[in-house]
């Protein structure tokens, strides 16, 4: 089933034109001397020059350097959240991904003693913890007749040729990240040229992962998170024959349809003696949750029930249907007609943050079913604004008294998180999900880099340049999602032992490395016992 799926999909695509990235979006190495950001007063270049940081896109970061002006886009008692206690040494260790690299130039050596001494510290700190002379570093100063200065550019020089010969592309990201958030701007460079020559998008899973979370350091950078985050957003391609790439995606991998399917049967559930049903979906993007659905409730015993859908979507989103939502409905419409579903569609064009009671046309006598599928970590919290959308948001759904409140989230931790643990969750997260995209289309697939672009790189991209408003992708553990609906007032709902045996049915169809576990009325969809995504009911 697995092979027939991929070869479905591959020769869906087939001789389809689409467009490529161009081959030479990675430039040729050039000599590491036109990186130096070593100031004369032996300050950290911690302000880059426009000429620097072009070497290094891959995506759109040039927009935000030539538009200086970033634009801005986007817990119940104001709590810290916890956060793990991240190892790094361990972490870089724990997946040695071997790819090859060259040796660095010895133009990243500084001339000044306490740059050095700062950057030894730093790589010291992050590869060896406090046991250096394991590496056989000190070795290097035996020789005599040497300056400070010249022994600890020989560290140095050493440290950065052993990271390197080993090529293992991880642990240059984290040292790179690391470096970026200690300000040291001469080891970021260094590693920044290095990576360049390591990441491909049609390389390996960690190769192609890399290549956009090096963008997403190159955009940190230049302050160009946001405009690559908004030109990134998925859209239609331009033949009609093909699906788009979130369709793609849809199709690969299970964990759209994972959702969707727990949502509709813990609605069917909650609706099954119901006349008149009111569906509020909070993202209802091109509708196709709802296909399914109207077909199940149009076979109920005794008869459907007459079906009302407020389908909310930021107005932005017109582009990607070819349309406005009118078309959803048009769509949505067509099916309930031949499936004899009284059926009524209400567009709401608003961004989930504006939602208030009166934008959802309430009716009396209506059961509410509330739908967040993969919405709610777009919202911001108490750590954004004073507003905190996150809870007002659950609080003022649960003053509507649904009969059942369905949640799909990523199961990561981004929101709270400081910058560098931030980095590291964000790379174990979506290699995850890199590494399940790669079983089922080829690295050459052009349809894959185009899926891998536009649905899954501008939220790494901004989980790592972006900072406040501008950070949407703020993604939360399930057990702190626990914590905000039970503090709105909400109880939990497990799903039926029905809807958890189609889901296992589903997975069946595809790569045995998914997993899937119940854990206090929560589904669990992972890969490799990775978490990925996460499925729940309320009421």
């Amino acid at each position: 089933m697995q092979m027939s799926l991929k070869h479905k999909i591959t020769s869906m695509y087939v001789d389809q034109p689409v467009q490529e990235l161009e081959p030479d979006c990675w430039p040729p190495n050039q000599s590491l001397d036109l990186y130096q950001s070593c100031s004369d007063d032996g300050s950290n270049g911690v302000h880059h020059s426009v000429q620097n940081l072009e070497q290094y896109c891959t995506l759109e970061s040039l927009s935000g350097m030539q538009n200086s002006s970033s634009t801005a886009s986007f817990s119940p008692n104001g709590s810290p959240v916890s956060q793990p206690n991240y190892s790094y040494p361990s972490d870089l260790h724990h997946y040695p991904d071997n790819t090859s690299g060259s040796p660095v130039s010895g133009s990243c050596v500084t001339d000044n003693e306490h740059d050095l001494r700062h950057m030894i510290r730093q790589l010291e700190t992050a590869l060896l913890g406090t046991e250096s002379e394991n590496f056989g570093i000190h070795a290097i100063t035996a020789s005599g007749g040497a300056t400070g200065v010249s022994i600890e550019a020989g560290r140095w020089k050493y440290m950065m040729d052993q990271m390197i010969a080993r090529g293992d592309l991880k642990e240059l990201l984290c040292v790179c990240a690391k470096a970026i958030e200690n300000n040291d701007m001469n080891t970021a460079d260094c590693l920044m040229t290095q990576l360049r020559q390591m990441v491909s998008v049609s390389g390996e899973p960690i190769q192609r992962l890399g290549a956009y979370m090096l963008e997403g350091l190159v955009a940190r950078l230049a302050s160009s998170g946001s405009s690559i985050y908004k030109s990134l957003k998925c859209k239609e391609p331009a033949s009609a024959e093909l699906l788009s790439y979130m369709h793609i995606l849809y199709e690969i991998c299970p964990y759209f349809k994972f959702g969707y399917m727990s949502a509709n049967g813990a609605i069917a559930d909650a609706m099954k003696d119901e006349n008149r049903v009111h569906i509020i979906d909070f993202q209802i993007s091109q509708g196709g949750q709802w296909l399914t659905l109207i077909h199940a409730l149009a076979a109920r015993p005794g008869g459907p029930p007459s079906i009302r859908i407020t389908g909310i979507d930021d107005p932005s989103s017109a582009y990607a249907r070819g349309g406005g939502l009118q078309i959803v409905g048009q769509r949505l419409s067509k099916l309930a007609e031949s499936c004899n579903v009284p059926f009524e569609f209400h567009a709401a064009a608003i961004y989930g943050t504006d939602v208030q009671p009166e934008n959802l046309g309430i009716q009396p006598g209506e059961a509410i079913a509330v739908n967040f599928p993969m919405i709610l970590h777009h919202m911001p919290d108490e750590s954004v604004s004073t507003q905190n959308h996150r809870d007002r948001l659950l609080r003022m759904v649960k003053s509507l008294s649904p009969k059942v409140v369905t949640v799909m989230e990523q199961e990561a931790n981004t929101n709270t998180a400081p910058f560098f643990p931030r980095f590291l969750e964000t790379l174990n997260y979506y290699l995850a999900i890199f590494e399940s995209i790669d079983v089922s289309l080829p690295r050459e697939h052009k349809e894959r880099i185009n899926v891998e672009q536009h649905c899954l790189a501008r939220e790494i991209v901004n989980i790592i340049a972006c900072e406040g408003p501008e950070r949407v992708e703020r993604h939360e553990f399930m057990g702190k999602w626990r914590s905000r609906f039970i503090m709105a007032g909400f109880t939990p709902c497990p799903l039926s032992s029905f809807v958890n045996a189609t889901i296992k049915a589903l997975l069946q169809s595809y790569y045995d490395k998914y997993t899937l576990e119940e854990k206090d009325g929560v589904l669990y969809l992972g890969w490799m016992n990775r978490p990925i995504v996460t499925s729940c009911a309320w009421r």
